[in-house]
């Protein structure tokens, strides 16, 4: 592989995979395939040495446009798709873009590399398993049932299935991978963590959705990545990975509660609750770690926590224009 599409490349998790490739395999070409959604932003690109630092172009379009999408999957060696509409809390107030980028964008995609022949990694979530009982120690394998509870999670959840009809009945070559929740650089500041962050960096308020009892296995968005390229490159066809850091459970009031230390804020404010709100995440890796050697480099989530704050605070220019308006759209919610 020498020329990768990555679709969703100017979005959080896109981009830093963008940096990473850039940076690991420099020799390799990126194209990256980006609608510019209010997630999406051309600056999570740039770099000291032109965008991402290293060979990257940017196209922007539809991943649901099959006339963009034909021509640039039959230029690439591999397609890698991150684009996904993907925060719950939008899909709740409305479905109908979930639908259209999560299910009929993956299916252009799909249709695209089949008819090129290209190998077709896809990016999904942990949420289409639904959720665990907190305190009971089980994790999620790539086994377990699908039982996903928003319409973000169930666009998803439709979207691995569509990879793996594929898969079955035309024969494409085609990887998947579940990871538990992200964060890192260039996280769009509606998202849990870097909301906390931005709010105290502003002199807000923290918020806690409900009680905070919500667990979640924390991942940094560079050992994500790390996983994506390892079975990008050693991967076997047809074949789901979970991604997880295998974190001891830590619920949203305990990371609050941390970054708050960690930034000397004084308590927070506890908001109205998200309807349907999934109540434990975690994820088994195993068959990653055994079949392709992978470990998390960022173990200690104090220490990455560490490196993100930093990060939201020497780039305030890159957050604060888009902080008003996400705080009043939370607002509007009781949130």
């Amino acid at each position: 592989m020498t020329h990768l599409l990555v679709t969703g490349g100017a979005g959080f998790i896109g981009a830093n995979f963008c940096r990473l490739i850039t940076s690991l395999r420099p020799d390799w070409r990126v194209t990256v395939l980006d609608k510019l959604t209010y997630a999406g932003n051309r600056a999570n690109l740039a770099g000291p040495a032109g965008p991402a630092g290293g060979s990257v172009e940017f196209i922007h379009g539809d991943i649901a446009d099959a006339a963009t999408v034909g021509p640039l999957v039959a230029a690439a060696d591999a397609v890698v798709h991150f684009a996904a509409e993907s925060h719950n809390d939008n899909s709740l107030t409305d479905p109908t873009p979930f639908v259209q980028t999560n299910l009929v964008g993956t299916f252009v995609l799909l249709e695209a590399a089949r008819a090129h022949g290209v190998r077709f990694h896809h990016v999904s979530t942990d949420e289409v398993f639904g959720d665990l009982e907190i305190g009971a120690g089980t994790k999620f394998t790539e086994s377990t049932p699908y039982n996903p509870s928003s319409p973000y999670s169930a666009t998803k959840a439709g979207s691995d299935h569509l990879v793996r009809a594929w898969v079955r009945s035309f024969g494409l070559d085609a990887t998947i991978s579940n990871c538990s929740n992200n964060y890192g650089p260039y996280q769009h500041i509606e998202k849990f963590i870097p909301r906390q962050i931005t709010n105290i960096l502003t002199g807000l308020t923290p918020k806690l959705y409900g009680t905070g009892e919500q667990v979640r296995d924390w991942i940094h968005v560079d050992d994500h990545n790390r996983a994506v390229l390892d079975i990008l490159e050693r991967g076997r066809g047809g074949e789901t990975y979970n991604i997880g850091a295998d974190q001891p459970d830590i619920n949203n009031k305990q990371v609050l509660e941390l970054i708050c230390e960690l930034m000397g804020a004084d308590g927070y404010e506890h908001v109205a609750d998200r309807p349907g709100h999934d109540q434990r995440y975690a994820m088994d890796a195993a068959k990653l770690r055994r079949e392709l050697g992978w470990q998390p480099q960022f173990t200690d989530l104090r220490a990455g926590l560490v490196d993100t704050i930093a990060w939201y605070r020497a780039n305030e220019h890159w957050w604060l224009p888009a902080k008003q308006a996400t705080e009043a759209k939370y607002a509007a919610r009781g949130q």
